[in-house]
């Protein structure tokens, strides 16, 4: 059984997310479609936003097209259908429209090049690929072609594969705490069943900040945790167990919260991707006794490494590839453009 059959087995959705842009996803996605084509896996492929362009349409630099195989099901966009080098079959316009028209799902007839995109929310991307699997794609890739936070949130996909290496920087050292950094932060504790949950969940607090105070939640005024560090340092008293941000978790929330304060007070967030706290800093805190728990954590199918940088400098790929194998404990590490995996 090769590696995609394995992840088939157990997902239905997979979702390549770059740690920074340029981080080799792309790249990760058509090594991903060759081994579907190998192993007999019907393939759907999606995208949230565009890819697939010769050229970022950001930065102007070039980047590798995507190479879909017959039989493949994909989502295309009105205005890209026609730029196709592929021959695709419509099957069926959806209700979803995007900055370039209503989204086509079409078959590969004829293999060749195309140009991908979804729907940005993770409402009608979920919905969309449950139309790809009612049309035979078994399993579902998506590219994420926004950001690494938007793609990563839990309710987009299954699992996720990380693309990191040499783009995040030239010590060797850093990408691999930067990515491990990323690593925890996807696996924190999902936090437990139960009132508080049940809580949350219900959506009658309008999104709005909550105190946890043993059998009683008090919601807060505030409905987002930025700039209103000072606010909740003074909500939070002796009896304050836990409080829920059902936006980011920030530097600039933290850091008017009294230290002494976070061994008493457990944070809670909707998913990983609501944290925007570096490396550093975040050991910093843990080390202080601050801890998180999520409603939905992310599962880390793979991390695939890329030793070479935009920028012009490089790693020794067995290097890189033994140094972040040696730190990512039981995730399976590849390279595609060496010995896979």
């Amino acid at each position: 059984m090769g590696f995609l059959d394995h992840l088939a087995q157990r997902h239905q959705r997979i979702s390549i997310v770059g740690m920074e842009k340029n981080a080799g996803k792309t790249t990760v996605l058509n090594y991903l479609i060759e081994e579907a084509m190998d192993e007999g896996i019907s393939l759907g492929v999606t995208s949230t936003g565009r890819d697939g362009e010769s050229t970022d349409l950001v930065t102007g630099t070039e980047k590798p097209k995507v190479y879909l195989y017959a039989g493949t099901i994909v989502s295309v966009p009105v205005q890209l259908y026609d730029l196709a080098d592929a021959g695709l079959e419509i099957l069926r316009m959806t209700r979803y429209s995007t900055a370039l028209g209503q989204l086509l799902l079409c078959r590969v007839a004829e293999s060749g090049y195309v140009q991908i995109a979804g729907p940005v929310n993770t409402k009608d991307h979920k919905a969309m690929c449950s139309e790809m699997k009612e049309l035979g794609a078994g399993l579902i890739l998506i590219d994420g072609a926004i950001d690494r936070r938007s793609i990563a949130a839990p309710g987009t996909s299954d699992a996720i594969i990380l693309a990191t290496g040499a783009v995040i920087s030239r010590s060797l050292k850093r990408v691999i705490e930067e990515t491990l950094h990323v690593v925890h932060l996807y696996q924190l504790p999902r936090l437990s069943d139960g009132f508080v949950r049940d809580r949350i969940e219900e959506g009658t607090t309008e999104e709005k900040i909550l105190l946890v105070k043993g059998q009683r939640i008090i919601a807060l005024e505030l409905q987002t945790g930025l700039a209103s560090g000072k606010f909740l340092d003074e909500a939070i008293d002796d009896t304050t167990e836990a409080i829920f941000l059902p936006g980011a978790l920030t530097p600039s929330v933290i850091n008017d919260i009294h230290p002494a304060k976070f061994k008493q007070v457990n944070f809670i967030l909707k998913d990983p991707t609501r944290i925007f706290v570096g490396a550093t800093p975040w050991q910093q805190l843990r080390k202080r006794g601050f801890s998180v728990e999520v409603l939905e954590n992310i599962e880390i199918a793979a991390l695939a490494v890329n030793p070479f940088s935009p920028a012009g400098y490089s790693f020794d790929h067995k290097e890189l590839l033994t140094a972040m194998r040696d730190a990512a404990g039981d995730i399976p590490v590849f390279d595609v453009k060496y010995d896979g995996r």
